[in-house]
C-alpha cells in the first residue's frame, strides 16, 4: 500500500491517458460513439465537439474558413482547462507524456542527470515556438505545428499505425534523455506553452502548507516545472503559474504531507510540523 500511495497520481494519469486512447481506438476502428476523431478534433457521443484551441488558432492563421462546430469545440476546451483543470492536458491526456516521462526516468537512473549535456534551453522557447507556428501557418497555408507534431503522430500512430512517425517520437525521447531534462514538454512544445498561457487562472491547483514543510527539496527535484514551486520553504499558498501541469508528482514524494490538490482561492491553512522535524 505505501508503494501504491507513492505512485497514486502517476497510476491515475496513466489510466486516464490509456482510457482516452482506448476510447479513440474504439471510436475510430469499432464505430463507438463515445469519443471519435483525434486530439485535434473530436466529438463526444457524436454530439459535443472538442477542438484543440491551438490547432484552431493555426487554422485561423492560415486564413482558411473555420466551421462553427470547431469554434464551439475550441471554446469548450479553453473553458474546461482554462477555468478548471489547469494545464492537466499535458500530464493527464497527452500520450507523448508517457514517452517523455520514460526518458526522464531513464535519465535519472543513469549518470546522465549528472554528466549529461551542458546545453540549457530557456523555458520561454515554447512561447517563441507558438509565434513561429502561427507565422509559418500564415505563410504556408498549413497548420504548421499540427503537420509535424509528435503528439499528433503518436496518437494517430497508435490508432492507425505508426509509419515514419515513430522517428519523430524517438527524437523527442532521445532529446529528453541526452540533451535537456524535460526538454520537449517543459521547454519546446508550443502546445504546452499555449496551455500554460490559457490556464493562469484555473481553479484546481497544487497547494503548499509551509507549516508542515521541512524544506527537504524532494518536490523541487521531481517537478518538471520547478520554477512554479517558488513558494516552497517560504510561504503557504497555491501554485499560481499556468506552467504547472497538475501532475501530482510533488504530492507523491512529499513525506511531510505539505503538498495537496486544492482550489486556487482557498484561504491558506498553516499546518504544524511533526515532532522531531
Amino acid at each position: 500500500m505505501p508503494a501504491m500511495r507513492a505512485y497514486r497520481f502517476m497510476l491515475l494519469r496513466r489510466s486516464s491517458q490509456a482510457a482516452i486512447l482506448g476510447l479513440f481506438i474504439c471510436g475510430n476502428l469499432l464505430g463507438w460513439q463515445a469519443l471519435r476523431g483525434t486530439l485535434s478534433s473530436s466529438r463526444v457521443l457524436d454530439t459535443v465537439p472538442l477542438t484543440d484551441p491551438f490547432a484552431l488558432l493555426q487554422i485561423i492563421a492560415t486564413q482558411h474558413s473555420v466551421a462553427s462546430d470547431a469554434l464551439l469545440g475550441g471554446l469548450i476546451v479553453i473553458l474546461f482547462f482554462g477555468l478548471l483543470a489547469g494545464r492537466a492536458f499535458c500530464s493527464w491526456v497527452c500520450p507523448l507524456n508517457v514517452v517523455t516521462d520514460a526518458a526522464g526516468w531513464l535519465r535519472k537512473k543513469t549518470v546522465l542527470h549528472v554528466s549529461g549535456s551542458r546545453f540549457v534551453l530557456s523555458r520561454k522557447t515554447r512561447y517563441g515556438a507558438i509565434g513561429v507556428s502561427l507565422v509559418v501557418s500564415f505563410a504556408t497555408g498549413i497548420a504548421a505545428f499540427e503537420w509535424i507534431s509528435p503528439i499528433t503522430m503518436l496518437q494517430r500512430g497508435i490508432i492507425f499505425g505508426m509509419g515514419l512517425g515513430w522517428t519523430l517520437v524517438l527524437a523527442v525521447f532521445l532529446f529528453d534523455l541526452f540533451v535537456q531534462r524535460d526538454g520537449f514538454c517543459g521547454h519546446v512544445c508550443p502546445l504546452g506553452g499555449f496551455h500554460a498561457s490559457i490556464t493562469r487562472f484555473s481553479l484546481i491547483r497544487i497547494r503548499h502548507d509551509q507549516g508542515k514543510c521541512t524544506s527537504c527539496g524532494k518536490c523541487l527535484d521531481i517537478c518538471p516545472e520547478q520554477q512554479v514551486l517558488q513558494m516552497v520553504g517560504k510561504a503557504s499558498g497555491a501554485v499560481t503559474s499556468g506552467a504547472c501541469t497538475n501532475c501530482g508528482r510533488c504530492i507523491e514524494v512529499c513525506d511531510d504531507d505539505a503538498m495537496k490538490f486544492g482550489i486556487r482561492f482557498s484561504p491558506a491553512k498553516q499546518g504544524t510540523r511533526s515532532a522531531g522535524t
